[in-house]
């Protein structure tokens, strides 16, 4: 709000009364921000978006710790982070990945494949620890029906043998029972598609309440990237458009991945 009004840290400082440095705090996530407070931010910039700021003061009422502060000095930030960011999601969340299955489709036995090919490797009761961890995330989803999965995959997620041969196959079947759940929706992009959405990372994008709320979540090597910019957020909306465009249908995606685990068992 303070950006798109055009004023500095300082001048939002002496609209409120208070200091600089109460400002940065705020702004930081160090000191929380009360309705009545974020009420008067709202006029000081001049925002007359009501949506937003009802959806922005509901935020500041009755948050409780999130199940995954259990794995706070146990697990890195990042990945608390991303379980907040499910969390926070208001409907929708839309899945891209080219390279291994989304962490919210995962078994248990196919994160333990992931994260035991770690550099450098990881002790067994840390990967077991991921595998945990992971497995809540999955929970989190699954116990709350009025939040949607969109999972658009590549052929090759299907391929990659994380854990071997029959951890795969086991994750294909748990993919094809997830593809009949009510929130969850699995399409993938075939080898042989006739065109391909472009250069894309591993991307999640979360339906915010209202629009200035979404957020984008790029995984990469190092650990997950979260983007809000109005201009970042149309351009990966553009770029799911793609996808979608380039996906097959929930049906031709289910005999694929039947195909595939004949295949396998063969």
């Amino acid at each position: 709000m303070r950006e798109q009004a055009g004023l500095g840290g300082s001048q939002l400082a002496r609209a409120l009364g208070v200091s600089a440095a109460q400002v940065t705090q705020m702004e930081s996530g160090k000191t929380s921000v009360s309705a009545e407070r974020l009420r008067t931010i709202a006029e000081a910039c001049s925002c007359t978006n009501q949506s937003l700021i009802d959806a922005l003061g509901s935020m500041t009422q009755g948050r409780t710790k999130g199940w995954w502060e259990e794995y706070r000095s146990h697990l890195p930030d990042t990945f608390l982070e991303s379980a907040e960011h499910e969390d926070f999601a208001a409907g929708t969340i839309r899945v891209w990945t080219s390279a291994f299955l989304p962490g919210l489709l995962q078994t248990s036995d196919y994160v333990k494949g992931v994260f035991g090919r770690r550099i450098p490797s990881l002790a067994v009761d840390e990967v077991d620890l991921h595998a945990a961890f992971r497995t809540r995330r999955r929970s989190a989803l699954l116990r709350s029906p009025q939040k949607k999965l969109e999972a658009y995959l590549h052929e090759s997620c299907l391929l990659t043998r994380f854990g071997g041969t029959e951890v795969l196959l086991a994750q294909l079947g748990c993919l094809l029972e997830d593809s009949f759940r009510d929130n969850i929706s699995i399409r993938v992009i075939p080898f042989n598609a006739h065109t391909y959405p472009g250069a894309i990372e591993n991307i999640i994008y979360s339906f915010g309440v209202v629009p200035e709320l979404d957020t984008v979540e790029m995984d990469t090597s190092r650990g997950p990237v979260f983007s809000d910019a109005p201009n970042e957020l149309h351009t990966y909306r553009v770029i799911f458009g793609r996808i979608e465009k380039a996906a097959l249908t929930d049906e031709e995606s289910r005999d694929l991945i039947r195909s595939i685990a004949q295949d396998l068992k063969g």
